[in-house]
């Protein structure tokens, strides 16, 4: 008769049978991730912006145009865009909405420290309503310079 108590095995083939399911788990995961992630549906599209000019010249007001596109090129219309002082200093901050053609016109009037040869004002871009769009990464900025 056999006794539990006199197997001499133990766990024997135990911690390798683990390792197996943990690497054929993980891998099952990331394939399972990676076709979740492929499904357009589920996620959503980085907006940046084209600002028109790029460079801006200091001691006048500028008017810039700044068209906000997807991932593709596309442009989106209603969504907000906000030009805020970067290295280069505004009074305040400066909103549009894009129109029907994706482009936002802003008025703005940029400055710069007593030493400062250059500078930057960036972009910051609010979706519209009930899109699949986000804006997390950093935009095109302005650059204005000193003549």
């Amino acid at each position: 008769m056999f006794d539990i108590l006199d197997d001499e095995r133990a766990i024997e083939g135990l911690p390798i049978r683990l390792v197996i399911a943990l690497v054929v788990g993980v891998a099952s995961l990331s394939v399972m991730m990676n076709m979740i992630s492929g499904i357009s549906a589920i996620g959503v599209s980085e907006l940046d912006v084209r600002p028109e000019p790029e460079v801006a010249t200091l001691g006048e007001t500028e008017t810039v145009s700044v068209a906000v596109v997807g991932p593709d090129g596309g442009r989106v219309s209603g969504a907000t865009v906000i030009a805020r002082g970067d290295s280069a200093m505004l009074d305040g901050v400066a909103t549009a909405t894009t129109n029907e053609s994706g482009r936002a016109t802003l008025d703005i009037d940029p400055s710069l420290g007593e030493n400062q040869a250059d500078g930057t004002v960036s972009f910051e871009v609010k979706p519209p309503a009930n899109a699949e769009y986000v804006d997390r990464r950093e935009n095109t900025a302005l650059l204005v310079i000193r003549e």
